[in-house]
């Protein structure tokens, strides 16, 4: 029968768990675990989880950075969460907002042996909710154990390895609605709307007059900025960036808008708060996300690519300052034939965010 639920569809029902604060299955192999997000987990399954097996907090190395323990594993660091830790002390080590008010957390025990294949697949799962990147993971005797904990509590059961082969493939976008939509810089407006397959947010294509298909199209990537684009927040430029691509395209007649929700270079807005939080404390954009254990950018823009290939364009003329996104569209299958730089929208509260952006993102501004 075609009931059963894709890897997608698995991965879906999985990061809606975590943020609910449910734990989820992983296996790999012969191994399993259960999974929780540090920072939806509730009290009375931390209990739970310590009588399973084994409970370790997988943090990024970024995180683990901050925090002077050791990553053993590379990208991630297992932190044995002894019989002394409770909830309270979890969070605070997982939450960098914490750093201050609680910040003897350490030392720490970092486990180096065993695989942590299945600890890295529950904290990009967190990653992938948009919580804070860090898991509390079990270890169970075996896959079978693990399997049967699963049917015995309906818990989300994901094999990792399947997980990881999936995401290497750009995720698949289908087109759900679209109308004419007037706008101030245009009446001839149309909003495309497309839904992953994965189960994440929607994304939009709004195309500006009658752009031909057949030449390169006046395009921008424009990640959701809830704070920029909608409150006209000043720590930014995202709002400028948005108005004059928009002004661009409908001067020259025609151009599509892709406007995709990554909202905080793809941590999500609670993270990006969190972030902004950090950066009244004195850290840069980047040095914030990586304090809440995120990379400088989580992004996927082959996301766009997607999109527009769907709606039968091949070339673009790139309205951007990030030399990551014209990569990243020709990884896509996309030609860019031009990068069309757009510097606009520098504030006194901005000028340290743009001059970070050049010096550690490499946008050329």
């Amino acid at each position: 029968m075609g009931l059963k639920l894709s890897i997608w569809e698995q991965a879906a029902r999985a990061r809606a768990d975590l943020r609910l604060g449910a734990v989820v299955v992983l296996v790999r192999g012969g191994a399993g675990v259960l999974a929780a997000g540090a920072e939806t987990l509730p009290a009375e399954r931390l209990d739970d989880l310590r009588e399973a097996g084994p409970v370790d907090l997988a943090v990024t190395a970024r995180r683990a950075t901050t925090l002077k323990a050791r990553a053993y594993d590379g990208d991630i660091a297992r932190i044995a969460v002894d019989a002394d830790y409770d909830l309270a002390r979890i969070r605070a080590t997982a939450d960098p907002a914490r750093d201050l008010s609680d910040p003897m957390k350490g030392p720490f025990h970092t486990r180096r042996e065993g695989d942590a294949g299945l600890h890295r697949a529950a904290v990009r799962l967190a990653k992938q909710a948009q919580l804070l990147p860090a898991a509390l993971v079990a270890t169970l005797p075996s896959r079978k154990a693990a399997e049967a904990v699963a049917r015995e509590h309906g818990l989300s059961l994901i094999d990792a390895d399947a997980l990881l082969a999936a995401e290497v493939n750009a995720i698949g976008m289908r087109p759900i609605s679209a109308a004419r939509v007037p706008m101030e810089v245009s009446e001839r407006g149309r909003v495309h709307v497309f839904r992953p397959e994965d189960g994440s947010e929607e994304h939009y294509a709004i195309e500006i007059g009658a752009p031909d298909r057949a030449k390169p199209v006046l395009t921008r990537l424009h990640s959701a900025c809830f704070t920029g684009d909608v409150l006209g927040s000043l720590k930014c430029d995202c709002g400028p960036q948005l108005r004059a691509a928009m002004k661009a395209m409908a001067d020259e007649g025609a151009g599509v808008l892709l406007y995709l929700n990554q909202e905080g270079r793809g941590i999500g807005l609670a993270n990006k708060m969190r972030a902004y939080s950090l950066q009244d404390q004195g850290f840069d954009t980047v040095e914030a996300n990586h304090r809440l254990g995120f990379e400088d950018d989580e992004r996927d823009f082959r996301i766009g690519g997607t999109i527009l290939r769907r709606l039968g364009y091949r070339a673009v003329r790139l309205l951007t300052n990030n030399p990551r996104k014209v990569g990243m569209m020709g990884n896509a299958g996309l030609r860019v034939i031009e990068r069309v730089p757009l510097q606009v929208g520098e504030t006194p509260q901005n000028a340290h965010y743009l001059a970070t952006k050049a010096a550690k993102s490499g946008h050329l501004l």
